[in-house]
């Protein structure tokens, strides 16, 4: 490996990364009657068996503190309408801590940490590990409890604003009129 190499500067890291569009989730935890929870594109599955997710937190977020000490947190997916709770969860209001549950309907699965009840899915979690890295903390949690509708676009988050996913139509192969060789070098006449 080569450790000895330089990273690049965090802006440009920064500028690369807002490219990747990633589905928006709202990470919720409750513990000893608190609950709080934040904005978070930083998370994807990590095993089918056992079911496990992975979710990144910064460790300057209100949230991080309540989950790492609760060890659960829930993992809500939002719909495209819920782009309001995006905005609210990622402090972009100016609401803060627990007042940002007074909008939406929550519920709770088995952990105690709020459910959205129209999110598209909800995966709700104990944290079987946590881990340290730099300025974040990488929760990997355990499912123990889901809820799921069938319907709604996912909402996803890139270059700084929120959108939509479309499906792109299938692409049917193209057959007839169509020539091609595996034979024929670049520059080579015939």
């Amino acid at each position: 490996m080569r450790r000895d190499l330089p990273s690049i500067p965090a802006e440009a890291f920064r500028v690369g990364m807002r490219r990747l569009a990633a589905g928006v989730t709202i990470v919720t935890a409750m513990h000893d009657g608190a609950r709080n929870g934040l904005t978070a594109t930083a998370v994807t599955s990590l095993s089918a068996d056992p079911p496990q997710v992975l979710v990144c937190v910064n460790r300057t977020a209100t949230a991080h503190d309540l989950i790492h000490r609760g060890a659960a947190l829930c993992v809500n997916i939002l719909a495209q309408e819920h782009r309001d709770l995006a905005a609210r969860f990622a402090g972009m209001d100016g609401v803060h801590g627990p007042e940002r549950f007074d909008i939406g309907t929550w519920t709770t699965l088995v952990t105690g940490s709020p459910v959205l009840s129209d999110a598209i899915a909800a995966f709700d979690c104990v944290v079987d590990e946590a881990v340290d890295s730099a300025t974040h903390t990488i929760f990997i949690g355990r499912v123990v409890g889901i809820s799921a509708r069938e319907d709604g676009r996912p909402l996803v988050y890139e270059a700084g604003r929120f959108g939509t996913f479309s499906a792109t139509p299938e692409r049917r192969p193209r057959t007839g009129g169509v020539r091609a060789s595996s034979t024929r070098r670049r520059g080579s006449r015939r």
